[in-house]
Protein backbone atom coordinates (compact mmCIF):
# COMPACT_ATOMS: atom_id res chain seq x y z
CA UNK A 1 0.00 0.00 0.00
CA UNK A 2 2.69 1.97 0.34
CA UNK A 3 4.12 2.26 -3.23
CA UNK A 4 0.67 3.26 -4.39
CA UNK A 5 0.59 6.03 -1.74
CA UNK A 6 3.81 7.10 -3.09
CA UNK A 7 2.67 6.80 -6.66
CA UNK A 8 -0.44 9.18 -5.80
CA UNK A 9 1.79 11.97 -5.04
CA UNK A 10 3.73 11.48 -7.86
CA UNK A 11 0.73 12.08 -9.93
CA UNK A 12 -0.17 15.18 -8.23
CA UNK A 13 3.37 16.99 -8.59
CA UNK A 14 3.84 15.56 -12.36
CA UNK A 15 2.78 18.76 -14.72
CA UNK A 16 0.40 17.56 -17.51
CA UNK A 17 1.72 17.92 -21.39
CA UNK A 18 1.12 21.65 -22.87
CA UNK A 19 1.48 23.25 -19.23
CA UNK A 20 3.56 26.32 -19.12
CA UNK A 21 5.08 28.29 -16.55
CA UNK A 22 7.04 31.81 -17.10
CA UNK A 23 8.44 34.40 -15.55
CA UNK A 24 6.87 37.97 -16.13
CA UNK A 25 7.49 41.83 -14.69
CA UNK A 26 6.32 44.97 -14.39
CA UNK A 27 6.99 48.36 -14.22
CA UNK A 28 5.38 49.58 -11.08
CA UNK A 29 6.28 53.15 -9.15
CA UNK A 30 9.73 52.92 -11.13
CA UNK A 31 10.49 49.41 -9.19
CA UNK A 32 10.19 46.24 -11.32
CA UNK A 33 8.29 43.74 -9.90
CA UNK A 34 7.99 40.07 -10.40
CA UNK A 35 5.62 37.29 -11.01
CA UNK A 36 5.19 33.78 -11.65
CA UNK A 37 2.14 32.77 -14.68
CA UNK A 38 1.15 29.21 -14.47
CA UNK A 39 -1.24 27.96 -17.18
CA UNK A 40 -3.07 24.68 -17.84
CA UNK A 41 -2.86 22.67 -21.15
CA UNK A 42 -5.54 24.26 -22.83
CA UNK A 43 -5.00 27.83 -21.79
CA UNK A 44 -7.28 30.73 -23.49
CA UNK A 45 -8.98 33.18 -23.03
CA UNK A 46 -11.93 31.58 -21.12
CA UNK A 47 -9.15 29.86 -19.01
CA UNK A 48 -9.95 31.41 -14.95
CA UNK A 49 -7.10 33.35 -14.12
CA UNK A 50 -6.26 33.71 -10.54
CA UNK A 51 -4.41 36.41 -9.21
CA UNK A 52 -2.00 35.21 -5.72
CA UNK A 53 -1.10 37.96 -3.16
CA UNK A 54 1.47 36.33 -0.82
CA UNK A 55 1.36 37.25 3.22
CA UNK A 56 3.79 39.37 4.92
CA UNK A 57 6.89 40.14 4.19
CA UNK A 58 6.24 36.51 2.05
CA UNK A 59 7.04 36.24 -1.66
CA UNK A 60 5.39 34.54 -4.85
CA UNK A 61 7.32 31.15 -4.40
CA UNK A 62 7.02 30.06 -0.71
CA UNK A 63 5.27 27.05 -0.63
CA UNK A 64 1.27 27.94 0.20
CA UNK A 65 1.48 29.84 -3.17
CA UNK A 66 3.65 27.51 -5.32
CA UNK A 67 1.44 24.41 -3.80
CA UNK A 68 -2.28 26.07 -4.54
CA UNK A 69 -1.11 27.26 -7.70
CA UNK A 70 0.08 23.57 -9.07
CA UNK A 71 -3.28 22.49 -7.65
CA UNK A 72 -5.02 24.81 -9.85
CA UNK A 73 -3.21 24.17 -12.84
CA UNK A 74 -4.17 20.57 -12.47
CA UNK A 75 -7.78 21.53 -11.86
CA UNK A 76 -7.77 23.49 -15.69
CA UNK A 77 -7.45 27.04 -13.81
CA UNK A 78 -4.29 29.24 -14.36
CA UNK A 79 -2.32 31.80 -11.62
CA UNK A 80 -0.44 34.65 -11.36
CA UNK A 81 1.48 34.93 -8.42
CA UNK A 82 3.19 37.93 -7.80
CA UNK A 83 5.70 39.18 -5.22
CA UNK A 84 5.27 42.24 -4.06
CA UNK A 85 8.16 44.75 -3.73
CA UNK A 86 7.87 46.42 -0.42
CA UNK A 87 10.05 49.34 -1.67
CA UNK A 88 12.74 47.47 -3.49
CA UNK A 89 13.11 46.32 -7.22
CA UNK A 90 12.91 42.72 -8.29
CA UNK A 91 13.00 41.58 -4.78
CA UNK A 92 13.06 38.14 -4.84
CA UNK A 93 12.53 35.59 -1.25
CA UNK A 94 11.87 36.85 1.89
CA UNK A 95 12.24 40.34 3.25
CA UNK A 96 15.74 40.57 4.23
CA UNK A 97 15.12 42.13 7.95
CA UNK A 98 18.54 43.79 8.10
CA UNK A 99 17.12 45.32 5.21
CA UNK A 100 15.73 48.97 5.96
CA UNK A 101 12.12 48.86 5.92
CA UNK A 102 10.27 51.57 3.73
CA UNK A 103 6.75 50.70 2.70
CA UNK A 104 3.75 50.73 3.92
CA UNK A 105 0.46 48.47 3.80
CA UNK A 106 -1.16 50.45 1.17
CA UNK A 107 1.02 50.38 -1.33
CA UNK A 108 0.16 46.81 -2.11
CA UNK A 109 -3.34 48.08 -3.51
CA UNK A 110 -1.35 49.70 -6.40
CA UNK A 111 0.84 46.17 -7.51
CA UNK A 112 -2.39 44.53 -7.24
CA UNK A 113 -4.03 46.66 -9.56
CA UNK A 114 -1.20 46.29 -11.94
CA UNK A 115 -1.10 42.89 -11.93
CA UNK A 116 -4.95 42.09 -12.32
CA UNK A 117 -4.89 44.54 -15.23
CA UNK A 118 -2.19 42.06 -16.39
CA UNK A 119 -4.06 38.67 -15.86
CA UNK A 120 -7.43 40.63 -17.62
CA UNK A 121 -5.68 40.97 -20.89
CA UNK A 122 -5.03 37.51 -20.49
CA UNK A 123 -8.26 36.10 -18.89
CA UNK A 124 -12.26 37.00 -19.12
CA UNK A 125 -12.20 35.78 -15.62
CA UNK A 126 -10.11 36.73 -13.31
CA UNK A 127 -10.27 35.92 -9.11
CA UNK A 128 -8.26 37.85 -7.10
CA UNK A 129 -6.64 35.63 -4.01
CA UNK A 130 -4.77 37.07 -1.07
CA UNK A 131 -3.39 35.06 1.53
CA UNK A 132 -2.65 36.33 5.67
CA UNK A 133 -1.95 40.06 5.06
CA UNK A 134 -2.42 39.66 1.57
CA UNK A 135 -6.05 38.73 2.46
CA UNK A 136 -6.39 41.97 3.81
CA UNK A 137 -4.78 43.52 1.45
CA UNK A 138 -6.40 42.08 -2.09
CA UNK A 139 -9.83 43.18 0.10
CA UNK A 140 -8.31 47.03 0.64
CA UNK A 141 -7.83 47.06 -3.19
CA UNK A 142 -11.20 45.68 -3.60
CA UNK A 143 -12.90 48.33 -1.71
CA UNK A 144 -10.37 51.16 -3.31
CA UNK A 145 -12.49 51.91 -6.32
CA UNK A 146 -15.80 51.75 -7.66
CA UNK A 147 -16.20 48.99 -10.39
CA UNK A 148 -15.40 45.60 -9.57
CA UNK A 149 -12.50 44.55 -11.53
CA UNK A 150 -12.09 40.81 -11.09
CA UNK A 151 -15.11 38.32 -11.18
CA UNK A 152 -14.79 37.06 -7.12
CA UNK A 153 -11.70 36.73 -4.93
CA UNK A 154 -10.51 34.01 -2.65
CA UNK A 155 -9.11 35.18 1.21
CA UNK A 156 -6.75 32.09 2.18
CA UNK A 157 -6.58 32.33 6.19
CA UNK A 158 -6.85 35.92 5.98
CA UNK A 159 -5.47 38.10 8.61
CA UNK A 160 -8.30 39.92 11.20
CA UNK A 161 -8.56 43.20 12.84
CA UNK A 162 -8.31 40.65 16.88
CA UNK A 163 -5.31 39.55 15.11
CA UNK A 164 -3.62 42.69 14.12
CA UNK A 165 -4.68 43.50 17.83
CA UNK A 166 -3.36 41.16 19.06
CA UNK A 167 0.12 41.89 17.14
CA UNK A 168 0.01 45.39 19.23
CA UNK A 169 -0.67 44.00 22.57
CA UNK A 170 2.27 41.70 22.32
CA UNK A 171 5.07 44.08 21.35
CA UNK A 172 6.30 44.65 24.52
CA UNK A 173 6.59 41.00 25.47
CA UNK A 174 8.29 40.29 22.03
CA UNK A 175 10.42 42.58 21.62
CA UNK A 176 11.04 44.05 25.46
CA UNK A 177 9.69 47.62 24.98
CA UNK A 178 6.34 49.25 24.97
CA UNK A 179 5.02 49.94 21.48
CA UNK A 180 3.07 53.24 22.64
CA UNK A 181 6.38 55.86 22.77
CA UNK A 182 7.60 54.78 19.35
CA UNK A 183 3.92 54.85 17.88
CA UNK A 184 3.56 58.32 18.75
CA UNK A 185 7.10 59.05 17.72
CA UNK A 186 6.58 57.64 14.68
CA UNK A 187 2.65 59.14 14.33
CA UNK A 188 3.61 62.94 14.73
CA UNK A 189 6.79 62.41 12.58
CA UNK A 190 3.80 61.51 9.89
CA UNK A 191 1.57 64.31 10.80
CA UNK A 192 4.89 66.69 10.72
CA UNK A 193 5.71 65.73 7.06
CA UNK A 194 8.34 63.72 8.07
CA UNK A 195 6.89 60.38 7.56
CA UNK A 196 10.68 59.06 5.74
CA UNK A 197 12.51 59.91 8.81
CA UNK A 198 14.47 56.41 9.98
CA UNK A 199 13.78 54.70 13.48
CA UNK A 200 15.15 52.33 15.02
CA UNK A 201 12.84 50.18 16.35
CA UNK A 202 13.51 46.77 18.88
CA UNK A 203 10.99 44.86 16.51
CA UNK A 204 9.07 45.63 13.42
CA UNK A 205 6.41 43.05 12.14
CA UNK A 206 8.66 39.81 12.52
CA UNK A 207 11.76 41.40 12.15
CA UNK A 208 13.70 42.21 15.46
CA UNK A 209 16.18 45.41 15.73
CA UNK A 210 14.58 46.96 12.98
CA UNK A 211 15.58 50.19 10.81
CA UNK A 212 12.42 51.50 9.44
CA UNK A 213 10.58 54.88 8.24
CA UNK A 214 8.17 56.46 10.32
CA UNK A 215 5.18 56.04 7.84
CA UNK A 216 5.88 52.18 7.91
CA UNK A 217 6.13 51.60 11.94
CA UNK A 218 2.90 53.79 11.43
CA UNK A 219 1.09 52.30 9.08
CA UNK A 220 1.54 49.10 10.46
CA UNK A 221 1.08 49.59 14.04
CA UNK A 222 -1.60 52.50 13.86
CA UNK A 223 -5.27 51.24 14.75
CA UNK A 224 -7.06 51.67 11.09
CA UNK A 225 -10.70 50.79 10.36
CA UNK A 226 -8.93 49.51 7.05
CA UNK A 227 -6.87 46.32 9.08
CA UNK A 228 -10.91 44.89 9.68
CA UNK A 229 -10.80 42.78 6.49
CA UNK A 230 -14.30 41.18 7.18
CA UNK A 231 -15.66 44.73 7.43
CA UNK A 232 -14.52 45.80 3.94
CA UNK A 233 -15.94 42.07 2.75
CA UNK A 234 -18.93 43.43 4.16
CA UNK A 235 -18.69 46.62 2.00
CA UNK A 236 -18.11 44.50 -1.06
CA UNK A 237 -20.43 43.96 -3.93
CA UNK A 238 -18.32 40.95 -5.66
CA UNK A 239 -18.53 36.95 -4.46
CA UNK A 240 -16.12 36.31 -1.77
CA UNK A 241 -14.64 33.22 -0.88
CA UNK A 242 -13.12 32.59 2.79
CA UNK A 243 -11.29 29.62 3.84
CA UNK A 244 -10.28 29.24 7.17
CA UNK A 245 -7.75 26.35 8.44
CA UNK A 246 -9.50 25.06 11.44
CA UNK A 247 -5.26 24.48 13.08
CA UNK A 248 -4.43 27.81 12.33
CA UNK A 249 -2.12 29.34 15.40
CA UNK A 250 -1.56 32.53 13.39
CA UNK A 251 -5.21 34.14 12.75
CA UNK A 252 -7.30 31.64 14.46
CA UNK A 253 -10.42 33.59 14.57
CA UNK A 254 -10.87 33.93 11.14
CA UNK A 255 -14.28 31.91 11.06
CA UNK A 256 -15.39 33.57 14.28
CA UNK A 257 -14.49 37.18 12.38
CA UNK A 258 -16.46 36.28 9.02
CA UNK A 259 -19.43 34.38 10.51
CA UNK A 260 -21.58 37.49 10.80
CA UNK A 261 -20.44 38.99 7.36
CA UNK A 262 -21.51 35.55 5.44
CA UNK A 263 -24.30 34.82 7.68
CA UNK A 264 -25.78 38.65 6.49
CA UNK A 265 -24.41 37.96 2.98
CA UNK A 266 -26.88 36.17 1.04
CA UNK A 267 -24.46 34.07 -0.15
CA UNK A 268 -22.62 36.11 -1.39
CA UNK A 269 -20.08 35.50 1.33
CA UNK A 270 -18.63 31.93 1.27
CA UNK A 271 -16.85 30.49 4.42
CA UNK A 272 -15.72 27.91 4.77
CA UNK A 273 -13.19 25.37 6.78
CA UNK A 274 -10.25 23.60 5.71
CA UNK A 275 -10.19 21.01 9.06
CA UNK A 276 -6.61 19.61 9.91
CA UNK A 277 -4.68 22.50 8.19
CA UNK A 278 -2.82 24.79 9.64
CA UNK A 279 -2.20 28.74 8.56
CA UNK A 280 0.09 27.43 5.57
CA UNK A 281 -2.05 24.55 4.28
CA UNK A 282 0.94 22.46 3.60
CA UNK A 283 1.07 19.16 1.65
CA UNK A 284 -2.11 17.92 0.12
CA UNK A 285 -4.06 20.87 2.32
CA UNK A 286 -3.39 23.13 -1.09
CA UNK A 287 -5.43 20.05 -2.96
CA UNK A 288 -8.27 20.78 -0.79
CA UNK A 289 -7.86 24.47 -1.17
CA UNK A 290 -7.76 24.23 -5.18
CA UNK A 291 -10.97 21.85 -4.61
CA UNK A 292 -12.75 24.77 -2.80
CA UNK A 293 -11.26 27.28 -5.30
CA UNK A 294 -12.44 25.35 -8.51
CA UNK A 295 -15.97 25.33 -6.85
CA UNK A 296 -15.97 28.05 -6.73
CA UNK A 297 -14.91 29.47 -9.70
CA UNK A 298 -17.85 27.24 -11.21
CA UNK A 299 -20.60 29.05 -9.49
CA UNK A 300 -19.27 32.36 -10.78
CA UNK A 301 -18.46 31.80 -14.47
Amino acid sequence: MRWLMGLAVLLLLVRPVGAAEQELELSIDGRTTLATLRTPTAMGPNTPLVVMTHGTLAHKDMEVIQGIAKALEQRGIASLAHTLSLGLDRRKGMFDCATRHDYVAGDAVAEIGAWVAKAKSMSRLVVALGHSRGGNQVARYLTAGEASPVAGAVLLAPVTAKAEADLRASYAQTYGKPLEPLLEKATKAVAAGRGGEWMDAPGFIYCRNAVVTARAFASFYAADAAQDTAALVARMKLPVLVLAATKDTVVPDVVASFASTADSSGGRVQLDKIEDADHFFRDLFAEDVADRIADFIKQIR
